[in-house]
């Protein structure tokens, strides 16, 4: 019912809206020519992209009193984090309600473009994006399969980094907060001659909320461009982030109310012990080609190698389960890409065409080792896994009288698994592999939109989306794969996507958006124990699921003195087949609601308080939805900011209050339940007070 009364509300917003709008002022905000690439890969004004799109600048960061990208994001409509040690480091990021065990894997995040995902079922490190170095942020919510290919279902996520330009420009800036938050990020950027350069490094730490829940994170990048002339433009890009981090585990409901802050003690079949932790490193590296043809349109060639190493100690998961100790593991993971692009615009009377095609190429080799021991003297398993993929993708974007937009687009591709494992003696040869796998899939997706006024849209788009499973979703390397460690029957996840929206200004300062969507998947993947009693199971496709949902937002600016904004999520996630038919699909909650106050103070001051709510959800795991529920939540949140200027030099000053309530809620818990435990969940921050400082000059 309430999606029913949500289109309903849709369809008179859709065509009641366009015969009540008003021309806007001619001293028009930026919105107008608001540009993103990440829609379309290519520039492209926001309200041309048959999507709902979001646009975080630098401005937006400056002021926002964020210390990681999360904090960001997840003041957005549709976009949720799940976290296991209550920060940013290893937090996992839902959009439009596949909440699940995995649901990183069904949206991509980019760099400049180039895809962030690898191949297993680990998060991106969000640590590894500083905020200094941030030009803007590109949100694109729904299906880019047809452009991107894998794991773009939910959304895109697309992080851009500042470009030099102009005389030098240095920025400086610290925080720090409660339980030990301390940030330090410098920053050059600047041209001279040809040549344009960005080069950043950062500082992060936190001894965390909870106990044993520290993380360090180090790391830097440059980017170089040189523009040979306005024919050839050659670029090479860095970066490099090393986090270290320790795991606090998990508590129960009780464990939780009694002292969220403490790390898992013993129970069950683990082991308490204060020795959890890992290590990441992540190094990118980009070389750039852009030569333009004139009027038969331009070429583009990116080349790109990605490489992530953890080390990952589990002590506490050790002994219970083997006589032997799978508890230490390392894990390489190595991307090679090489992705051209041709894109030829052409204007004729009344129409412009744009057409873009490409292929993208991708090999990823993979490895894992298993130890017996924290020194890594007894190696018990080696893994080796490779992923290759070609893809090819065709889109053509036809604009008539510049108000109607018509886009259309195809892509095919080839992905070959293959893998080995046989370090295991006889004893446990049955976890042994070597084996591969072909999977093919193609995607399709056509949009309409209408332009109407100055800054609004109407859209609707049709889609078709596809994931393949991670290496470690499809292979088991720890021992424990029971009768089949490498699934030859895994499928990859498909489905079809609907959504249609509305962007309308009916005054200069005023936004009204809304969009409602309907993803209907099948053989999403999930994990089945089989064999409680020994804790066996496996990755499943399961039946058909549905995804609904309608995004809602406004935004009122009162002349120079106020700024209201608010953004409400509708989402209802459930089986449509099978064992768990009409249940609700873990870990997605029905609502999530954003809100807040900007006020413009004199002498460049602003207040910003917040609030955000998140609904209940059912644990992970509680498919058959009997084991109780995570606690809906609502956090308040208060920054103050202070903006001088002393000619050259631009400063931010602000102080912030985050979970002004002190409010004890959990952002992932999990159903042990059916194993005859009781549920267990991850504590996130209580009041948190963190102030800094930024200079630009």
């Amino acid at each position: 019912m309430k999606l029913f009364k949500l289109v309903c509300l849709f369809v008179c917003f859709v065509f009641v809206s366009p015969l009540c709008a008003q021309s806007p002022a001619e001293n028009e905000p930026l919105q107008l020519n608001e540009i993103v690439v990440t829609a379309s890969r290519d520039t492209q004004e926001v309200r041309q992209a048959p999507a709902n799109v979001s646009v975080i600048t630098a401005a937006d960061i400056q002021t926002s009193g964020a210390a990681t990208i999360v904090e960001l994001l997840e003041k957005l409509e549709s976009i949720r984090f799940h976290s296991y040690s209550g920060n940013a480091s290893g937090s996992m990021i839902d959009v439009r309600g596949f909440g699940g065990d995995n649901p990183y894997g069904k949206t991509l995040i980019l760099l400049n473009g180039r895809r962030l995902n690898r191949t297993d079922m680990a998060s991106v490190s969000w640590l590894s994006l500083p905020l200094d170095n941030i030009e803007r942020i590109e949100i694109v919510r729904g299906p880019g399969s047809v452009l991107y290919g894998d794991a773009a279902i939910g959304g895109v996520i697309n992080v851009i980094t500042r470009k030099g330009s102009g005389r030098p420009s240095f920025n400086i800036s610290g925080m720090a907060g409660s339980y030990g938050l301390r940030n330090a990020r410098a920053g050059l950027t600047g041209a001279t001659g040809k040549w344009t350069y960005a080069l950043v490094g950062e500082h992060d730490h936190s001894d965390g909320y909870r106990d044993r829940s520290e993380y360090t994170a180090q790391g830097g990048g440059f980017d170089l461009a040189y523009n040979a002339h306005e024919l050839l433009n050659l670029s090479l890009s860095t970066s490099f982030n090393r986090n270290d981090y320790q795991m606090p585990g998990a508590l129960t409901e009780e464990q939780m109310h009694y002292n969220r802050r403490q790390y898992q003690p013993e129970m069950y079949y683990m082991n308490a012990h204060p020795d959890d932790d890992g290590r990441d490193k992540h190094t990118n590296l980009n070389f750039g080609v852009k030569s333009v043809w004139g009027p038969y349109g331009q070429l583009e060639v990116d080349f790109m190698y990605g490489r992530k190493d953890l080390q990952m100690n589990m002590p506490s998961w050790a002994s219970a389960w083997s006589p032997r100790n799978y508890a230490y593991s390392d894990t390489t993971a190595d991307t090679y890409g090489v992705t051209p692009k041709y894109i030829w615009s052409k204007s004729f009377p009344g129409f412009h065409n744009k057409l873009t095609a490409g292929v993208d190429y991708y090999r990823e080799p993979y490895r894992k080792e298993i130890y017996n021991d924290r020194e890594r003297t007894e190696r018990l398993s080696r893994a080796d896994l490779t992923r290759q993929s070609v893809g090819g993708y065709l889109r053509d974007e036809l604009t008539i009288f510049k108000s109607l937009i018509v886009s259309a687009g195809y892509r095919i591709e080839k992905t070959k698994i293959k893998g080995i494992n046989t370090d295991f003696g006889p004893a446990w040869q049955d976890n042994n592999f070597n084996q591969e796998k072909d999977y093919r899939a193609q995607a399709f997706e056509a949009g309409l939109t209408w332009l109407f006024g100055d800054k609004s849209k109407v859209f609707a788009r049709y889609a078709t989306v596809y994931r393949i499973p991670f290496l470690d979703e499809i292979a088991s390397f720890n021992g424990f794969a029971g009768e089949r460690p490498f699934l030859l029957a895994l499928d990859k996840e498909k489905g079809k996507s609907m959504e249609a929206g509305v962007v309308y200004y009916p005054l200069d300062n005023l936004r009204l958006a809304m969009t409602i969507y309907r993803i209907d998947m099948s053989d999403e993947i999930e994990y089945f124990m089989y064999d409680p009693a020994n804790y066996l199971g496996e990755n499943r496709n399961v039946g058909k699921t549905r995804h609904d949902g309608a995004e809602i937002s406004t935004s009122y600016l009162w002349r120079e003195y106020l700024k209201v904004y608010w953004n409400y999520t509708y989402h209802r996630a459930t089986y449509q087949a099978g064992q768990f038919y009409k249940k609700t699909i873990p870990m997605v909650p029905h609502s999530i609601i954003n809100a807040g106050l900007e006020i413009y103070l004199p002498y460049r001051i602003t207040l910003r308080p917040e609030v955000r709510h998140v609904g209940k959800s059912f644990l992970s795991g509680d498919s058959d939805n009997n084991a109780g529920k995570l606690d809906d939540y609502t956090l308040l949140n208060f920054y103050a900011h202070y903006r001088p200027t002393f000619g050259r030099l631009n400063m931010t000053i602000f102080a912030g209050v985050e979970n002004l309530t002190d409010t004890l809620y959990s952002s992932f818990g999990v159903d042990y339940t059916q194993y005859g435990m009781e549920n267990f969940y991850y504590p996130m921050p209580g009041r948190t007070v963190k102030a800094g400082i930024s200079i630009e000059f």
